[in-house]
């Protein structure tokens, strides 16, 4: 019990208000006016629409919302002779589902206790059968269990990510080590043979010494930016990516549409996503002379196609491919990669604009 109470509210946050919570309203309120007239209860019309509009901080405030409303709807009866069934029907859905959805353990227990106590009294004063109690209570378990098994969708998720996020982590760490060990044993080489030739050539030594200072300056640079995003939540500019590489075929980027305004979870991925896409090419195409990244966005989604000119052996082993279809599924998007019918390899990806 005592982990219950302590049990915190999810993260992240609840969203704000959306478009379909005002739309709720102004189908609501409407609805309720039209009902009391048939009633003949303008008393109800009065108390709907002091009601109705509580729906839309029921994410934010869950227990006062329900508090609220529970507590109109216990008095209404008193004052009309009988309750809304509209405003009782979205205090029977929305409400319940919220508390057990976003709010706290303390604010689920005494939630449920106010539901149980406005059962209790509905029941006493004769508002209730033994029907509705029963009725209400199954509506009830079902609306807590489902709000119950969102959240916790909702927080395996947030694992996942998180668990993707590590070992993209690790794959950077491992990536960093192997550009830096490349450059050192250039540099080492490089050393090497200008001691061998410093007494006859001269030259040559100053030469290896001009080749040690440039492997340097690469392996700082790459340092450096595979270090900033490390150290940083991870969103990056698909755009960094292009241009020539010591390693591999110069990559060329074409953005077609708004991408600035991506959520971050979006524009992590879509990175993510372009990156692997671009290392696995260096890695594994043959022959590659150039490694294409286009980016389509419009209204609801972002398109990622990456592709090059390359022969390659299949698909790697790792990480790889199966990371990107996961990384792209938790969003509700969809990642393909295979070889191309006529030359190399390509990646294509669809991710929704707004993070599932």
């Amino acid at each position: 019990m005592r982990e219950v109470l302590w049990t915190p509210r999810p993260t992240p946050p609840p969203p704000e208000r959306v478009r379909r919570d005002w739309l709720l309203v102004a189908v609501l309120i409407p609805a309720v006016i039209v009902e009391s007239v048939v009633r003949s209860s303008p008393v109800g019309a009065l108390v709907g629409i002091a009601v109705v509009p509580l729906l839309l901080w029921r994410r934010q405030r869950p227990l006062l919302m329900l508090a609220i409303n529970f507590g109109v709807c216990t008095v209404e009866p008193f004052l009309t002779g009988s309750s809304s069934f509209l405003t009782l029907a979205a205090a029977l859905l929305l409400l319940p589902y919220a508390l057990f959805r976003w709010g706290s353990g303390r604010e689920i227990v005494a939630g449920s206790l106010i539901i149980a106590g406005r059962l209790a009294i509905g029941y006493g004063f004769a508002q209730l059968t033994e029907a509705d109690v029963l009725a209400g209570l199954i509506i009830l378990f079902g609306i807590g269990a489902l709000g119950l098994a969102m959240r916790f969708r909702a927080r395996a998720r947030l694992r996942e990510r998180q668990h993707l996020r590590m070992l993209e982590r690790e794959r950077l760490a491992r990536d960093l080590h192997d550009t830096v060990a490349h450059h050192v044993s250039a540099m080492a080489i490089r050393a090497q043979a200008g001691q061998a030739t410093a007494e006859t050539d001269p030259a040559s030594a100053v030469e290896a010494l001009r080749l040690i200072e440039s492997e340097a300056s690469k392996a700082l640079a790459s340092m450096r930016s595979m270090v900033r995003v490390l150290r940083e939540p991870g969103i990056g500019d698909v755009r960094a990516l292009a241009g020539p590489s010591t390693v591999g075929p110069p990559v060329e980027v074409r953005l077609d549409g708004d991408v600035d305004d991506l959520s971050p979870a979006v524009a992590a991925t879509l990175f993510r996503l372009t990156q692997e896409s671009v290392t696995n090419a260096r890695r594994h195409a043959r022959n590659a002379t150039r490694i294409e990244v286009r980016v389509t966005a419009d209204e609801t989604s972002v398109r990622l196609e990456v592709s090059d000119d390359g022969e390659h052996g299949g698909l790697s082993s790792g990480y790889g491919v199966s990371g990107m279809v996961e990384r792209a599924g938790l969003l509700g998007g969809t990642c393909q990669a295979g070889p191309d019918p006529d030359r190399g390899w390509s990646v294509n990806a669809v991710l929704p604009r707004a993070a599932a």
